[in-house]
């Protein structure tokens, strides 16, 4: 993917480059020329912020079930790897479309659109993504966001400087993945949150990532207490992962409306944990915030 294919959208105070390929956001430098996104670097995870969607996470031998017949997805669904259609191409906002095809009718039996709008406002980022049910019957989807940021942030000293902060108390166990089928344990672990925080350490995510299911906050922010840092908001999403591959400079704050199947999971897709619904004829809207604070 070369620079001129990413659509550049620009601020006063900041510039974002998207991949119209998954309406993927590669890119977001402030102006001082720091990059705040992940390279991308292949060696550990060629990702920058999927959009996931119409599932999150994995499914139990790659299948759902609806309505008695069987369907096969990806791991976070089809929307990651469809090209989207640029719908509007302002200085400062950007919206991306992908509808129904055969090929997604052919894994997910619905008529759908999802419209996916990046909007700078000062040192924010708004993403903004609709999904609207053009068929007859209520639709049932996951959708989630899944940005990369450098680790460590530019200007902000090292990685063990970093801290994840939650504006409410977290004290609910978190989930983990079953490491050979990367479906959820059953059993609650133990949360790094001490109050409200952590510090985040490669070798907390051996195991793949952290997961709450049970999320009191709507905003986390990333970064040294002493320096620039990351505001992360999704005020509709209510569960959180965050993840990386041990030893690799990025680390994944991912605010969800799904997750992956339990073990042994054999249930209707209505029934798979986190799975919402949008009536005929209706569009639910999902938003992530994130702005770029300066030190202090």
């Amino acid at each position: 993917m070369s620079d001129s294919e990413l659509v550049t959208i620009r601020s006063g105070d900041l510039t974002a480059r998207i991949n119209p390929l998954g309406a993927e956001l590669w890119s977001l430098v402030d102006g001082e020329g720091r990059e705040f996104m992940t390279d991308g670097n292949p060696e550990f995870w060629g990702g920058h912020a999927p959009i996931l969607f119409p599932i999150v996470g994995g499914l139990n031998n790659g299948r759902y079930r609806l309505n008695g017949t069987e369907y096969e997805l990806p791991r976070h669904g089809f929307a990651r790897h469809s090209e989207f259609e640029v719908l509007i191409a302002e200085e400062e906002r950007v919206m991306f479309s992908l509808g129904a095809s055969e090929a997604t009718r052919a894994v997910y039996p619905f008529e759908f659109k999802l419209n996916v709008n990046f909007r700078l406002i000062e040192k924010k980022l708004v993403i903004g993504a609709g999904v609207q049910n053009c068929g007859e019957v209520p639709m049932p989807f996951s959708i989630g966001f899944h940005p990369a940021f450098a680790w460590p942030l530019p200007g902000a000293g090292a990685k063990e400087d970093h801290k994840i902060v939650f504006s409410e108390d977290e004290p609910h166990r978190i989930r983990r993945l079953d490491p050979d089928t990367g479906l959820l344990l059953a059993d609650r672990k133990h949360s790094p949150i001490k109050g409200n925080s952590f510090v985040p350490r490669a070798e907390l995510f051996e195991a793949d990532a952290l997961i709450w299911d049970k999320l009191n906050s709507r905003v986390v922010k990333f970064g040294p207490t002493n320096g620039p840092r990351i505001a992360i908001k999704s005020p509709a999403l209510p569960m959180l992962g965050i993840w990386q591959k041990p030893g690799a400079d990025f680390l994944c704050i991912e605010p969800w409306q799904g997750i992956a199947d339990p073990v042994g999971f054999e249930g209707d897709f209505r029934e798979k944990p986190g799975v919402v619904s949008v009536p005929a004829g209706q569009t639910r809207f999902f938003e992530l915030h994130i702005a770029v604070l300066d030190a202090g």
